[in-house]
C-alpha cells in the first residue's frame, strides 16, 4: 500500500467502529475514500448528486445547529458524521464547518456493500450517537436482567466448582483426614468415575462413632448412597427447597453425568449473610453501634456481589441507600433511649446521594434536622445531643463527616421549620454562589425519620417559589455548570491531573453529576417534588423544559455512566482497596470508550440549552 493510504489507514483503524474490521476491509474502505479540505464557515450538504455520505473528521471541527440555530453538538479529530446516510429520516439541522477542517468521506451506499459481512460495524455507522447508547441500555438491560435474590440467581453462580472426592473403598478413618485437611464438610464418593455417594461429618458422627463402627471400615457403610443431586441452571432458591423438604445439608451438582460443583446450607447461610434483607433486618435489632459498625462492614461485599449478580446502577444503589436509611434510624431510636423522648416533634431529614437514594458503599453523610416551630431554648441540648450521637454514630459506621460540614450536628443546619422557610425563600429570591452551594445539596431531601410534615409543608412552599423564578434557575444553571464532562473538542477525554488521580475520569462529577444537577433545574422548573434523579428525568419528560427524546437520552447516559461506576468500584474492591470514581480511560474497552463519549456528548449538549434557556443577563 502506498505510503499516503497506509497513512490514512492507520488513523481509520484507531476510530470506532472501524479498529474491529480486518485490514482487508479498511483498505476496502479507504480505496473508495475521498478527501476534501473545507474552509471555516462552509455548511456541509448532500452532494450534487444527492448522494448520502459519510464524513470522518481527519482534522478540524463542525458544528450541528438546530432549524432555530441552536447549538446541538460539535464534531472534533476522530468524530464520525452519519447525518446524511439517515435520509431515510428528515434532517432537521444543518452541520457548519467551525475551523478549517480536513474531511475523509465515504459514499453511504458504498460502505453498506463493503460492511454488508459486519453488521454490527454497519448498524452503529448508520446510527445517531444518542441513538447507539440508547440500544447500549437496553442491551445492559437484557444482561443485567439477572438476580438480586436466591429465587433469580442461577445455582450455578453461588455453587463451589471444587469439590472434594474419594473413591468407594477408602476407609471411614482415611475419609475423615481427608475432610480435616482439605478443611471440608462433606466428601462426594465415586465408583469407576461417577457420584455413587456423600459422605459427611453428620455421617460420620451418628452412624460411625455413635454406631460403633470400625474406622477401618469402608466408607459405603456409613455413606448416604441415595444421592440427591440437581443440574447448575436451576435457581439456587430452588436449591434452597430441595435442601429444605430432604433435609439434607448438602447438594452436589451434576449435569450430563459430570459433577460440576456442591453447595451447602453453609453456603446458602453465607450469602444471605451478605443479602441486603439479612442486613437491614440485623441493623434494626442492634443495641450499639458497635454492632452496627460491623454490620456495615459487610456493604462493600454486598456490593461486590451484587455487580457480580447483574445488578444495574439503580438497583445497586437503592439497596446500599436502604441499609444507610435503616442505619440512620436505628442509631436515631438509641439516641432517644439514651437521651429519651424529645421534646417537641422533629424530622430527620437526608440530603444528596441518600436523600435520590443514589448512594454506593462509600458515600460520607449529608442531613439535617427540621424542629418544630414550637421549640424553645430548653429543647435545644436535646437535640445537640441528637445530632451528634448520630453523625458520631454514621462517621464510626463507614459514612463518614461531611467535608463541608452538612451534617445535623452543624447548628446552621439543626433549625426550627420557619429557619428553613426562610432558607428556602432567600435561596430563590435573592441567589447567591455560597447559597446556591448550599440549595444544590438541600433541594435534594428525603424525611428519614419523625414528623415528616414538617419538611412537607417546607418543600410545597419552596416548589410554588422556584417555577416562575428565572433568575433563581439562571443562578442554579450557572453554578450547576462548573461540572462538565471530560470531553475535549476532539475526540479525546479530558484527563485529571492532580498528582492523586492522574490520567482518570471522575465518573461522579464530571459524568453523574451533571446529570443530577440538570434533573434538578428541570424539576425545579416544573414545580417536580421528586427527588431521585431517574424520578425527576421521568416527571419532567414531554415538559417544556425536557423534551422526550432528550429525557430518554439522559436515563440512558445516567445508567451507563452508573453501570461503569459500579463495576469499577466492584474490581476495586475485589482486590482489596477502597472504591472511588476515579477510572483510567485504560481500563475502558473501545467500545466502552465509544458509549462514554456519547454519554458525555448528551450532557454536554443538554448543558449548552439549559445555559441558552436561562442565560444571565
Amino acid at each position: 500500500m502506498e505510503i499516503e493510504l497506509q497513512e490514512i489507514a492507520d488513523f481509520v483503524s484507531t476510530v470506532h467502529p472501524f479498529e474491529n474490521l480486518p485490514q482487508a476491509i479498511i483498505e476496502q474502505l479507504i480505496k473508495k475514500m475521498t478527501i476534501r479540505y473545507v474552509r471555516r464557515g462552509t455548511a456541509l450538504a448532500l452532494e450534487p448528486d444527492n448522494e448520502g455520505r459519510l464524513y470522518l473528521l481527519r482534522k478540524g471541527a463542525v458544528i450541528l445547529l438546530s432549524q432555530q440555530k441552536k447549538l446541538l453538538g460539535k464534531l472534533g479529530e476522530g468524530d464520525i458524521c452519519t447525518a446524511f446516510c439517515q435520509l431515510q429520516k428528515k434532517i432537521e439541522f444543518s452541520i457548519h464547518v467551525d475551523e478549517d477542517t480536513l474531511l475523509y468521506s465515504i459514499s453511504c451506499q458504498v460502505l453498506s456493500t463493503i460492511l454488508q459481512n459486519h453488521p454490527e460495524e454497519l448498524s452503529y455507522l448508520q446510527e445517531t450517537s444518542t441513538q447507539r447508547l440508547n440500544r447500549k441500555m437496553k442491551t445492559m438491560e437484557e444482561k443485567n436482567n439477572l438476580a438480586l435474590s436466591l429465587m433469580q440467581t442461577s445455582l450455578s453462580n453461588v455453587m463451589h466448582p471444587t469439590v472434594i472426592t474419594a473413591e468407594i473403598n477408602i476407609s471411614i478413618h482415611d475419609a475423615a483426614i481427608v475432610m480435616a485437611n482439605k478443611n471440608v464438610s462433606s466428601l462426594i464418593i465415586l465408583q469407576d468415575g461417577q457420584a455413587v455417594g456423600i459422605l459427611t461429618d453428620k455421617d460420620i458422627t451418628k452412624r460411625c462413632v455413635a454406631g460403633n463402627v470400625p474406622v477401618s471400615n469402608p466408607v459405603e457403610h456409613i455413606m448416604t448412597a441415595r444421592l440427591i443431586s440437581v443440574s447448575g441452571d436451576i435457581s439456587a432458591f430452588d436449591a434452597m427447597m430441595i435442601m429444605t423438604r430432604q433435609h439434607i445439608r448438602h447438594l452436589p451438582i451434576i449435569d450430563n453425568q459430570q459433577l460440576n460443583g456442591i453447595i451447602s446450607i453453609s453456603d446458602f447461610l453465607r450469602m444471605e449473610g451478605r443479602n441486603s434483607i439479612y442486613i437491614t433486618n440485623a441493623i434494626k435489632k442492634a443495641d450499639s453501634i458497635e454492632e452496627i459498625q460491623e454490620y456495615c462492614q459487610t456493604i462493600p461485599q454486598l456490593q461486590l456481589q451484587l455487580v457480580n449478580m447483574g445488578a444495574t446502577a439503580d438497583h445497586l444503589a437503592k439497596i446500599i441507600t436502604a441499609i444507610s436509611t435503616t442505619v440512620t434510624r436505628r442509631l436515631i431510636e438509641l439516641a432517644e433511649i439514651k437521651l429519651g423522648a424529645a421534646p417537641v416533634p422533629y424530622a430527620w431529614l437526608a440530603a444528596g446521594s441518600h436523600a435520590r437514594r443514589e448512594q454506593s458503599s462509600h458515600s460520607d453523610q449529608d442531613n439535617a434536622l427540621i424542629i418544630s416551630d414550637q421549640t424553645s431554648q430548653e429543647d435545644t441540648q436535646w437535640f445537640t445531643a441528637l445530632a451528634q450521637f448520630v453523625c458520631d454514630g454514621l462517621n464510626q459506621c463507614g459514612y463518614v463527616y461531611c467535608p463541608g460540614e452538612v451534617m445535623a450536628s452543624n447548628i446552621k443546619w439543626r433549625q426550627p421549620a420557619k429557619k428553613w422557610t426562610e432558607y428556602f425563600t432567600n435561596w430563590i429570591t435573592t441567589p447567591s454562589p455560597k447559597a446556591l452551594m448550599y440549595s444544590s445539596i438541600f433541594f435534594d431531601l428525603r424525611c428519614i425519620s419523625g414528623d415528616c410534615r414538617l419538611i412537607d409543608d417546607v418543600r410545597q412552599k419552596m416548589l410554588k417559589l422556584s417555577p416562575n423564578n428565572n433568575l433563581f434557575l439562571a443562578h442554579l444553571t450557572f453554578n450547576a455548570l462548573k461540572l462538565k464532562p471530560p470531553l475535549g473538542f476532539f475526540r479525546d477525554f479530558v484527563l485529571i491531573h492532580d498528582g492523586k488521580h492522574n490520567d482518570t475520569l471522575d465518573l461522579k462529577h464530571n459524568g453523574l453529576a451533571p446529570i443530577v444537577d440538570l434533573a434538578r433545574i428541570y424539576a425545579l422548573a416544573e414545580g417536580i417534588e421528586e427527588v431521585s434523579t431517574i424520578e425527576r428525568l421521568k416527571k419532567v419528560s414531554g415538559s417544556q423544559s425536557l423534551s422526550r427524546e432528550s429525557a430518554d437520552n439522559l436515563l440512558d447516559a445516567f445508567e451507563f455512566i452508573g453501570n461503569l461506576r459500579v463495576k469499577h468500584q466492584a474490581q476495586q474492591i475485589n482486590i482489596g482497596i477502597n472504591a472511588d470514581n476515579f477510572m483510567a480511560p485504560v481500563e475502558i474497552s473501545k467500545l466502552e470508550r465509544s458509549h462514554l463519549k456519547d454519554s458525555f456528548k448528551v450532557i454536554q449538549n443538554l448543558q449548552t440549552y439549559v445555559e441558552k434557556r436561562y442565560a444571565l443577563a
